[in-house]
């Protein structure tokens, strides 16, 4: 029989990865595992909350292990499975490496508790993950190559089926791209490849190779392992943060090309910032989604840069491009993209449920591939959210039995008045219900989470069927299906083309968020589309309160187009600067004043009260009227920072409505302490 030394060193001349699951009992698989890493020589990563190695890592900070090298590792799923962890520690194996998977007991794998639940299922405690878990046996026991090795059963490790031996020299593919970015113009060059294909090993030959400067940046100095030993002594690393950081005069000088090593892990707008920088800049990426942003970061940023140069490496050369392990783990988690072909057949429209990941399976992934290659923040965890979280529902566009459409719902609302009102004071903020827990924490809404609605989590239409009605037929048969919703929801990164698309589906703009979100670059915006009255109540109210709030918001709102677009849509908001404070404005500067609600979320509010209000509020004054930044109010007023600023405001606050009206403040003030006495806070 072949023994497990042999078939090792038989993968290392094939290229190849193995994978072997560990199924049964905790201990029993932790002594399985032992026993591998006894027989066979090799780092042994260990990935898991209980790590058994001297070299082990986190599942939450896999991320650090992008660009880096090991032989042999353990993935330890025995109480959760964390699905991009999997993906970025395959991507990390060399040749003749093993992957052991440690999981619980076979037959009760699929409903025992998994503790990575936590981060998607928008429940309180761990959840059984079913969908997923079914599937997975299923792919494990259909590929031959995966060998499980099952507590009280017999086991043999199979035949390594027969491949010719591996040439791991080839990098004719490599050269020939290395040889063009050395004799490469001033440009923005962005390398797109999935995982093993040599990226970083080019950039460090790039920086080795250029007679002039070359300086290295990426998320984190640990994952530029491989980089820097190809750069050898043109190794020159600084971290993005303090890069941009540097004053002009102190930048690094004779600097030919920035390279930007695993640049989908960094939020867009420090990539915009550093790529304007330096003459050539070289970005390399993955587009396989468990970095964070990596769809995002092809379809928002590379569309952005104007004439940047796209780069593909494909063929693999830290394994073969038949091994095992990347196939498997690509399949388990639908690594590979396939744009729907398009006919001349009617679309008709389907609503899949979850049940259908075991009856008909190639519809809800042909779902999750259409909006993970349309969407810029489709990961492995929506994959998992989308299987096994409860409240999910889907709409499909179907040409005969291809998918043209999708679009993905997750049901929110339903609280408790208490709790909502909790939320709305900044005490409380329980899992899930991301929309409508944002609409009282941060719009003002309490009654939000009260009502019953559903968020459009992700929509797409292949290319071919864009702008012909498809994706509003998709909104529009969601709407019907809507019986017994106050309102449909949406959240997205503000465009216009974007927003003329929601507003044409029938929603009512709601709310811009102050800030950019990191992945996209954009502002958030939400929006909603009532079904009942109560929905259309609280649409009204809100629409209303982005009216008045506008004129203050905006000052907060740094994208100029951003601003201008708004400006357009909500013409009249001007008028009603100077309106004066109704209740809802009294509710939200109670809020501010006694509770814990953002500045930017009560600033419409704080901005009528520096008009109205006559007495001494120089810190708002400075802020709304004069509109000094935080770090200009700390030095003028002689602040220690944020916090003692914000506690400065909420003082402000509190003095000018005990001195409007003792009684409603009085009022508000008690209503509030048993707000904070009701949630323990």
């Amino acid at each position: 029989m072949t023994t497990l030394p042999d078939q090792t060193e038989t993968l290392r001349q094939q290229g190849m990865r193995r994978l072997v699951v560990v199924s049964g009992e905790a201990e029993w698989c932790l002594t399985q595992a032992r026993q591998f890493m006894a027989w066979l020589p090799g780092d042994w990563l260990w990935l898991g909350d209980a790590p058994q190695s001297p070299l082990n890592c986190a599942p939450q900070a896999a991320a650090t292990l992008l660009g880096r090298e090991f032989l042999h590792a353990v993935f330890d799923a025995r109480t959760g499975f964390h699905a991009e962890a999997l993906a970025a520690l395959a991507g990390t194996l060399k040749a003749g490496s093993w992957l052991l998977m440690l999981v619980p007991a076979w037959e009760e794998w699929a409903s025992q508790p998994d503790t990575d639940a936590l981060r998607w299922s928008g429940q309180p405690a761990a959840t059984a993950t079913p969908h997923f878990t079914r599937r997975l046996q299923r792919l494990i026991r259909q590929d031959k190559d995966v060998a499980v090795l099952q507590q009280h059963q017999p086991f043999s490790l199979p035949a390594i089926t027969a491949h010719a031996d591996w040439q791991p020299d080839d990098t004719s593919q490599q050269q020939a791209l290395l040889a063009r970015l050395l004799k490469s113009e001033p440009a923005t060059y962005v390398l797109i490849a999935p995982r093993g294909r040599g990226k970083s090993a080019l950039a460090g030959l790039l920086a080795a190779r250029w007679p002039g400067g070359a300086l290295i940046t990426a998320p984190a100095k640990v994952s530029t392992e491989v980089l820097a030993h190809f750069a050898g002594e043109k190794f020159s690393f600084i971290a993005p943060d303090r890069l941009l950081g540097l004053p002009p005069e102190e930048r690094p000088q004779d600097i030919d090309w920035l390279l930007i090593d695993e640049a989908a892990a960094i939020p867009a707008p420090l990539l915009h910032q550093m790529v304007s920088l330096f003459p050539r800049v070289l970005l390399t990426t993955t587009l396989q989604g468990y970095e964070g942003t990596g769809r995002g970061f092809l379809l928002k940023f590379i569309a952005s840069l104007p004439g940047a140069i796209q780069l593909r490496l494909d063929r693999p050369l830290r394994w073969s491009a038949e091994d095992p392990l990347e196939r498997f783990v690509g399949a388990a988690l639908l690594f590979d993209e396939e744009m729907p072909s398009v006919t001349d057949v009617p679309v008709s429209y389907a609503t899949p449920v979850q049940q259908e990941w075991q009856t008909n399976p190639g519809r809800l992934e042909a779902i999750y591939r259409l909006l993970t290659s349309a969407h810029y923040r489709t990961s492995p965890l929506d994959l998992r959210r989308m299987m096994d979280a409860p409240g999910m529902h889907f709409s499909a566009a179907l040409q005969d039995d291809r998918v043209v459409g999708a679009m993905w719902l997750v049901e929110e609302g339903g609280l408790s008045e208490a709790l909502s009102e909790a939320v709305w004071a900044g005490l409380r903020r329980p899992r899930g219900n991301l929309l409508a827990q944002s609409l009282a924490a941060h719009g003002g809404f309490p009654e939000a989470p009260c009502l019953v609605s559903r968020r459009i989590s992700r929509i797409a239409v292949a290319p071919a069927l864009r702008r012909q009605g498809t994706g509003r037929e998709l909104v529009l048969q969601s709407q019907q299906a809507a019986a017994g919703l106050d309102f449909l929801s949406v959240s997205f990164g503000y465009t216009e083309a974007l927003w003329h698309f929601w507003r044409a589906c029938g929603f009512q703009l709601v709310r811009l968020g102050s800030k950019t979100e990191a992945s996209s670059g954009c502002h958030t915006a939400m929006a909603l589309l009532p079904v009942s009255e109560r929905g259309k109540a609280l649409a009204g109210r809100a629409s209303r309160r982005l009216v008045r709030d506008w004129p203050w918001l905006r000052m907060l709102v740094g994208d100029k187009t951003v601003r201008a677009s708004v400006d357009l849509l909500l013409q009249q908001s001007s008028l009603m600067r100077d309106e004066p404070l109704d209740e809802d404005d009294w509710r939200e500067l109670a809020g501010f004043a006694w509770a814990h609600r953002p500045f930017e979320a009560s600033i419409g509010a704080l901005g009528r009260l520096s008009v109205h209000f006559s007495g001494e509020i120089p810190l708002l004054r400075a802020a709304l009227s004069e509109r000094l930044t935080a770090a200009m109010l700390c030095q003028r007023f002689a602040l220690s920072g944020r916090k003692a600023l914000l506690a400065g405001w909420r003082q402000e606050t509190q003095r000018a409505l005990t001195a409007l009206d003792p009684q409603r403040d009085e009022a508000w003030r008690a209503y509030i302490m048993a707000l904070e006495a009701g949630s323990g806070g």
